[in-house]
């Protein structure tokens, strides 16, 4: 990248030019997912060899042609070689909600092939950056058994200070900020309905803490919607969660061509020629 990002630039294509410009833009865990969400996490995955199988559901009304059949959920399901891991677009099949933002990928694994169920599950939404679910599911591609427990929340931590982020004052061993105070990573309880193997969150008492997980959110005005959010079931190993804390906090720019309304405003930019 030859020119400096800079705040101010103009994000209007010229004129005559109908195609977006595109920019490199930072902080990427501000950058939003450039509306290509989908597309980036599905291309990494067939990359990695990962077989894509698309799901639909509908209703077909008597001596109604096919084609005009309606379609009323849809999703694509992609799994590993090993069949361990998997991925699951959800932003089409009425997901639940994580906060206010709707679900848009699902990513879970399991200990063995001996069982259907998913050891543990992570939860992505929309404006998530694509290059850090991308690094998410490429840390997760390499692992031999992607539901062992390895290292402790020091490694998640490590990876975000290690690029200007703060730990949290009150909970330092748990916690930690942006420089803005926009984006934080915290370890605590977590929300409902998230999918985890561990015996401990269904028996945990109403009045008890269950076992803690990792949640990632942008909020780019206090109390105002977050600009995506993320949360990782009690059982998903801390190293994966490094490698998209990590990511996040990367300050390496990424390119977009379109940019979240709320952070557009505090996104340093550059051409991209």
């Amino acid at each position: 990248m030859e020119a400096p990002l800079n705040p101010d630039l103009p994000l209007d294509p010229p004129a005559g030019k109908s195609s977006q410009r595109a920019y490199w833009v930072g902080p990427r865990h501000l950058a939003g997912d450039d509306q290509r969400l989908y597309d980036t996490v599905a291309d990494t995955l067939a990359g990695l060899g990962w077989t894509s199988l698309a799901i639909v559901r509908g209703r077909q009304e008597p001596d109604e042609a096919p084609e005009d059949r309606q379609v009323l959920r849809s999703t694509v399901l992609h799994i590993s070689p090993d069949t361990l891991r998997w991925a699951q677009w959800t932003l089409a099949d009425e997901p639940f909600h994580l906060g206010e933002l709707p679900i848009a990928w699902q990513v879970c694994a399991r200990a063995d092939t001996s069982s259907p169920l998913a050891q543990w599950s992570a939860y992505f939404t929309p404006d998530v950056p694509g290059e850090v679910l991308a690094d998410f599911l490429l840390a997760l591609d390499a692992r031999d058994g992607p539901a062992e427990p390895l290292g402790g929340p020091e490694l998640v931590l490590d990876a975000v200070t290690a690029h200007g982020w703060l730990r949290d004052i009150d909970q330092p061993n748990a916690a930690a900020t942006d420089a803005t105070f926009t984006s934080h990573l915290s370890l605590g309880e977590v929300p409902p309905l998230i999918q985890d193997a561990d015996p401990r969150t269904l028996v945990a008492e109403a009045d008890a803490e269950g076992p803690a997980g990792w949640q990632a959110w942008a909020e780019p005005v206090l109390g105002a919607p977050c600009l995506w959010a993320a949360s990782f079931a009690a059982s998903v190993p801390h190293d994966l969660v490094a490698a998209f804390a990590a990511s996040l906090s990367s300050t390496a720019p990424v390119l977009r061509r379109v940019l979240p309304e709320s952070t557009r405003d505090r996104l340093l930019r550059a051409p991209a020629c």
